[in-house]
């Protein structure tokens, strides 16, 4: 395995912030859309169509959809083993933002599992992104 050059550990880190980010905001805008529709407890597509009409549904989805696109390319550029460990950092932000911006309510459990991902995802970051060159050998 070739050492990763200095640009491709910024690039890899670059992203791995971006994914983090969309995840958040795009998730965050979803939450306070579907507060805004309300319950959605059939499975009527008329419900759907209503939640999707909420534009902070419609951002939701659509950074979602670019948050996918991210991770893709993370995932082309990282391990798995990597990736989504560091890219649970994402939950705690999540949480945070739901906590101050959406008013949720989050117990002490709740905190300490949060403090939980949180030693994991930092130990995890302390690695390098990538161990292998190319596909897991099976899927060559």
């Amino acid at each position: 395995m070739k050492p990763e050059t200095a640009a491709e550990v910024h690039k890899t880190r670059l992203l791995t912030l971006f994914v983090i980010a969309s995840n958040v905001v795009g998730n965050v805008a979803l939450s306070r859309g579907m507060h805004e529709v309300g319950q959605i407890v059939s499975a009527s597509p008329l419900d759907y169509e209503r939640a999707f009409a909420n534009p902070w549904t419609l951002a939701g989805v659509a950074i979602l959809a670019l948050w996918m696109i991210t991770d893709l390319a993370l995932l082309s550029r990282a391990d798995l083993s990597f990736v989504l460990p560091v890219t649970a950092t994402a939950y705690i932000l999540i949480a945070v933002a739901g906590h101050f911006l959406l008013h949720d309510r989050i117990s002490g459990m709740r905190w300490a599992g949060i403090f939980v991902i949180s030693v994991g995802a930092t130990l995890v970051g302390e690695t390098p992104a990538r161990t292998t060159d190319g596909p897991p050998g099976g899927l060559r």
